[in-house]
């Protein structure tokens, strides 16, 4: 049978199409039922068979296990993309996303407008509440997550903490401040407890409590209340708040707060490093060329006052408090705690408490780092030379002094 008639019948066959008989014989020139027994016999299979295909091997292949145990934590596939990234992952986010996409029901996005933002006028804060995570033992940790982003720029700083009260709001707000390089002219709130009177205020007409209002003064900023039930309004840090979920993929994947407080870090650090997908830029890079320059400087001294009140702080991950702009060293079994701070009566002092009970003094300097013998060696133990002897990290601490501070 001529090969053109076969090929021609097979094009209609494979478009699932039960091809014309007279038409198909006008056209290759010959008899209708030739083109009838072309039809028949490649349905019944005497045509020659196509050689299969080859499966080709996914770059997914070595990490299914993986994106299923995450998918069934309700991770997103981004989060699910940046875990595997740090395996070994060498391929693109495309992929990972159409594989996740097979598993699970893509939720209804509600269409916004998209605001165009002012460098230098605003910024945005909220809290990412109650988090929990369990660590490599199954132990679970609580805790909250302060979120700050300027909506033009789409720069963030996000830190790990575990109260929510007005001195670290106060405290978080400051750090944020210096980690992006000055004040914005407003910022905008939730209707959270720590910023208004819920007992002043009426529905849609938020008063803020006296304290809050004198530190935004003080700082150099107008507050703003979102109205209630209205998180779009501040819709930028709400979707700050869900992009941290991408911590998820951690559950079990840490020993403890020191290395959940470093995880929060990290993804702080990428998020502002990565490319935003609401500006097509790098945050970092576009708050750098096109904002900084529009922030208020922070005001020199103004704001101590709030912190040395009823001064509470959380012990970093370097095992410090801050105090003045200064840091002072703890035992770094702390990490991660509230102590509170105490001022001596000749203000040349200060004392750390934990649950009531003094845990270290310290003379009052300018030095930017202030650490107690004991508490040195029991830094360097706890994470650079974990395992030697205290006898041997005192010969360390003695030949490198001056290092001491970078390390």
């Amino acid at each position: 049978m001529r090969q053109d008639i076969r090929e021609g019948v097979k094009k209609y066959m494979s478009d699932d199409i039960k091809p014309n008989y007279a038409a198909l014989a006008r056209q290759y020139n010959c008899d209708y039922r030739t083109i009838k027994q072309a039809y028949k016999d490649i349905k019944c299979n005497k045509d020659i068979q196509a050689k299969p295909q080859k499966k080709r091997k996914s770059k997914l292949d070595p990490y299914r296990a993986i994106i299923q145990t995450k998918l069934d934590m309700n991770c997103s596939a981004m989060a699910i993309f940046k875990f595997i990234e740090k395996k070994g992952f060498i391929g693109k986010y495309s992929i990972v996303r159409d594989y996740c996409a097979k598993y699970r029901k893509q939720r209804v996005k509600k269409a916004t407008i998209r605001v165009e933002h002012t460098p230098g006028l605003s910024a945005q804060v909220d809290w990412k509440e109650e988090m929990t995570l369990y660590n490599s033992e199954g132990k679970p940790f609580k805790f909250n997550i302060f979120l700050y982003v300027l909506p033009y720029s789409k720069l963030k700083y996000l830190t790990l903490i575990f109260e929510r009260s007005q001195d670290t709001l106060f405290e978080c707000l400051d750090d944020a401040f210096e980690h992006t390089g000055g004040i914005p002219t407003e910022i905008w709130f939730d209707n959270m407890k720590q910023v208004v009177d819920h007992q002043k205020s009426d529905f849609g007409h938020p008063v803020f409590n006296e304290r809050f209002r004198q530190f935004s003064n003080d700082a150099g900023y107008h507050p703003i209340a979102c109205r209630p039930f209205r998180p779009q309004t501040k819709g930028v840090v709400e979707a700050l708040a869900r992009t941290t979920e991408r911590l998820r993929v951690y559950n079990y994947e840490f020993t403890d707060s020191v290395e959940l407080i470093n995880i929060v870090d990290d993804l702080c650090y990428d998020l502002n490093h990565e490319v935003s997908q609401a500006t097509d830029e790098v945050p970092t890079l576009k708050w750098k060329s096109e904002e900084k320059e529009y922030l208020h400087e922070l005001p020199a001294d103004l704001l101590d006052p709030y912190f040395e009140e009823d001064i509470t702080r959380i012990v970093s991950k370097e095992s410090m408090v801050n105090f003045r702009k200064c840091k002072y060293s703890v035992d770094p079994r702390y990490i991660g705690q509230t102590v509170s701070i105490e001022l001596t009566n000749d203000e040349r002092h200060i004392q750390i408490y934990y649950n009531g009970e003094m845990i270290r003094a310290h003379d009052i300097t300018t030095h930017q780092f202030n650490y107690d013998d004991n508490d040195r060696v029991n830094i360097l133990g706890a994470d650079l030379l974990k395992g030697q002897s205290a006898e041997n990290i005192q010969k360390y601490i003695e030949a490198h002094l001056s290092d001491y501070d970078a390390i």
